[in-house]
């Protein structure tokens, strides 16, 4: 196939651009502006395979145009986004034109240039505040911040244009909480304002942060700290080969990605003390508006249709992969 990554160098994207380099049977365009992907991320993976770059933004409809007119995509893997939740509540505008607005331009070049495939990068922060910590793809969906909104809604355009156009489809990923870094450390998280428990924690092992926080003590859970469902990189980079190769042979859908239980804050934290051997500083401070008790996927509709087997269903595979990628850099 003939595929077109958009955000390519960005923490997900790049790891699914290796895990694509490296089965070595598709095409591979790349675009991406680095307004917070890695430059450092496409050299890196370039000793892994071929594939070639664009620097473009999404904004710029000419020059996505040409690009379309001149390269015949087969698919697209779509993760260009802006993904901070603080920042989409100070200013929403600029994540309903990026994340929402841009989506939309790409999905109707998409279109119009005869895409069959579209690979969305969703997330679930469009379920909100769920009543059962545990949700599936048809669990209620309200948003509480303007990132996940923005995200719904591009949903939403997504499936109104695959409903116009017989020939295209598409596959929603609803991610849960990311984290790790290829098994190799050649690529990680290098996002500079990262807010991520894992990432954080092994900033702080590392000396790259003083202390670190858990914002809220007093969650309905088993030690008073939110639950999270956490998936390694890789797991959630080779559920979008699988949902790619899924829509050969069948129609648009959606699915969660999770690994369908979930590590409470001080278990995380608790866990790279251990793996580490730091014994880092620690601070209470109150709760997140916003942050749910427990967020878990159930994530058994893409085990059972498509072709995905988690391989590092492990927390402490997970923090071991990110510290290692945080000494490194």
């Amino acid at each position: 196939m003939n595929i077109l990554i958009t955000g390519g160098a960005g923490y997900i994207g790049s790891h699914v651009l290796k895990a694509l380099l490296e089965r070595a049977a598709d095409k591979i365009t790349v675009i991406d502006n680095f307004y917070s992907g890695s430059q450092d991320a496409l050299v890196a993976l370039e000793s892994v395979g071929k594939f070639d770059f664009i620097k473009c933004d999404l904004a710029d409809t000419a020059h996505l145009k040409e690009i379309f007119a001149s390269h015949k995509f087969d698919a697209i893997i779509h993760f260009a986004a802006y993904i901070e939740v603080f920042e989409s509540m100070q200013n929403p505008l600029k994540y309903y034109l990026n994340n929402t607005a841009n989506t939309a331009n790409l999905i109707n070049l998409a279109v119009e240039f005869g895409v069959e495939k579209f690979i969305f990068s969703s997330t679930a922060a469009t379920y909100g505040e769920p009543k059962d910590g545990v949700v599936c793809e048809n669990s209620p969906q309200n948003p509480i911040n303007p990132y996940g909104t923005s995200k719904l809604m591009s949903e939403q355009i997504l499936k109104d244009a695959a409903a116009a156009n017989s020939k295209f489809k598409y596959g929603i990923l609803r991610y849960f909480n990311v984290a790790g870094a290829s098994s190799d450390s050649l690529i990680g998280q290098n996002y500079p304002n990262a807010t991520h428990l894992i990432k954080v924690a092994t900033q702080t092992i590392t000396g790259k942060r003083a202390n670190m926080s858990i914002f809220g003590r007093d969650y309905d859970t088993k030690d008073g700290t939110c639950i999270r469902d956490y998936i390694h990189i890789e797991d959630l980079a080779s559920a979008h080969l699988a949902v790619l190769d899924y829509l050969n042979s069948n129609d648009s859908d959606i699915f969660n990605v999770g690994y369908g239980h979930g590590f409470s804050v001080l278990e995380v934290i608790n866990t790279a003390k251990k793996i580490s051997g730091v014994d880092f500083e620690v601070i209470d401070a109150p709760r997140r508006l916003g942050d749910p008790a427990v967020l878990i996927a159930d994530s058994s509709k893409l085990r059972n249709l498509t072709s995905w087997k988690p391989k590092k269903d492990n927390l402490k595979t997970i923090i071991a992969s990110a510290l290692a990628w945080e000494k490194k850099i």
